[in-house]
């Protein structure tokens, strides 16, 4: 979810495109022309130099649901493309020797990157959501890691195979039970609920599939409901709060009439009962299948008419990008419904709107402002091309890549969580301009790089600047 990493590597051949997997990492083979000095194990072959997206060793094999690139697959094609010298299939010998070349060196974030923040003002512990190591870190919510201190450890980790935990995009603590509810983004297509209670490599207490590239979530005590927003498909669809395995939504809200465009953060307004959302801007038209409305939009057990979700609906030729947004409507708005208020302009400072949290006492949304390293806070009754209220912004700050905004109102406090620096900042409600954090919890040495690769899908050499490009 980082956007373009552009990786410098003294490649002498065009490097092949890799494949989606489940931790981001590269390792970069070398073959007879490969960097000089570079080696660190394996030995040449003569082969070209191979650069290819790998998981991370020590996450213990693919967590992904379908096939990724491994080191032998990846390497094996390339043993057949090398040319006009290799026209037969490589033999076993060839096939063994390439499936124990080790790599001359890898380019992988090893800490923890934060994507998403809650707190959990009952049991004083904040938690954080991790997209490089697959995991759930849990602190005590005053931690506050020294200037000098590698890291802050956390009171629990929730990580392993058994908890299904992949490219987790959004969480949500419940106020009174304090169970934590995690969105896995990308590729597994599910929600995941845990105790408060839950530690290491656990299975979860409970699951809900969603749909494909789900993003952000919201939940309404009251009616005990849930929306989550759909990127692809440009939809937010609501669940019961106790929705599992394959319930279907009770609503849907999707159309060209909503201007729902690559939807990503959600928040509600207890006080008005309005529902936010922020948008990137790309969006595909869709259609109603031609036997009429969809019963169950997941096509799982019973359900309401609703507009379908699934790329099979999708109107070719019909993309369009359009400026990022936050666009607001009733809580339990259906169908194809255009928005109360639209928060679009250039005056919005809006640049990939990720996250959203509301304030309901003081009617303010703040919002984080993911490539310019910014939180922004609207009047919640904003509409049109308006300027923000309050920008949190500087290098006073340590705001970098904001993916995640909490807040705090127990604490008067707002929460951050830095994408780009291992770190979630901590200031005091109503912070604005170049203002430095009350608190910080580091992930990672201080001013240690941060790759941002999140899920990498590939790369590719620019022969003419001599860099890698990865798409993520």
């Amino acid at each position: 979810m980082a956007g373009i990493s552009h990786l410098r590597d003294k490649a002498r051949e065009v490097a092949i495109w890799g494949s989606l997997v489940a931790i981001a990492g590269f390792l970069v083979f070398s073959g007879s022309g490969g960097v000089t000095g570079a080696a660190q194990g394996g030995e040449a072959t003569g082969y070209p130099q191979l650069v290819s997206v790998q998981p991370l060793a020590e996450m213990g094999g693919e967590m992904c649901h379908w096939s990724p690139a491994s080191a032998r697959s990846t390497l094996l094609a390339a043993l057949q493309q090398a040319g006009p010298a290799q026209e037969a299939a490589p033999t076993e010998a060839a096939r063994a020797k390439a499936a124990k070349r080790q790599p001359v060196r890898a380019i992988r974030d090893s800490y923890a990157a934060y994507s998403a923040v809650a707190v959990d003002p009952v049991h004083n512990e904040v938690v954080m959501t991790d997209e490089n190591l697959f995991s759930i870190l849990v602190y005590n919510r005053l931690e506050n890691t020294p200037p000098k201190a590698a890291m802050s450890e956390p009171r629990r980790i929730i990580q392993g195979a058994n908890t299904e935990i992949e490219f987790l995009c959004s969480v949500y603590v419940d106020p009174t039970s304090g169970d934590i509810y995690a969105l896995n983004g990308d590729v597994s297509d599910k929600l995941i609920v845990f105790s408060r209670h839950a530690r290491g490599d656990t299975v979860p207490d409970r699951y809900l599939e969603t749909p494909h590239t789900t993003y952000g979530i919201a939940v309404d005590e009251k009616s005990q409901e849930m929306m989550l927003t759909i990127q692809d498909d440009a939809a937010v669809v609501t669940f019961r709060k106790s929705a599992k395995e394959r319930d279907a939504p009770i609503r849907t809200l999707q159309g060209e009439r909503t201007l729902l465009a690559d939807p990503h953060g959600i928040a509600i307004d207890p006080k008005t009962d309005r529902l936010f959302v922020t948008n990137w801007g790309t969006v595909n038209l869709h259609k109603p299948p031609e036997s009429g409305p969809v019963i169950g939009t997941l096509g799982r057990g019973a359900g309401v008419a609703n507009w379908p979700i699934g790329r099979n609906y999708a109107l070719p030729g019909s993309g369009k990008f359009l400026p990022p947004s936050i666009t607001v409507y009733p809580r339990a708005a259906s169908g194809n419904t255009a928005p109360l208020q639209v928060i679009q302009g250039a005056k919005t400072q809006l640049n990939w709107p990720t996250a959203l949290a509301l304030d309901p006492e003081r009617g303010e949304l703040y919002v984080a402002n993911d490539p310019s390293d910014s939180v922004l806070v609207f009047k919640s009754d904003a509409n049109g091309d308006v300027a923000p209220i309050r920008v949190l912004q500087g290098p006073k700050t340590l705001i970098k890549n904001p993916t995640g905004v909490y807040l705090d109102l127990k604490n008067d406090e707002v929460w951050v969580a830095n994408f780009g620096n291992h770190s979630a900042t901590v200031y005091k409600r109503g912070a604005g301009g170049d203002t430095p954090p009350l608190r910080m919890i580091r992930s990672a040495p201080l001013g240690s790089p941060a790759p941002m690769m999140g899920n990498p899908h590939a790369v590719v050499y620019d022969s003419k600047r001599d860099e890698l490009l990865v798409s993520n």
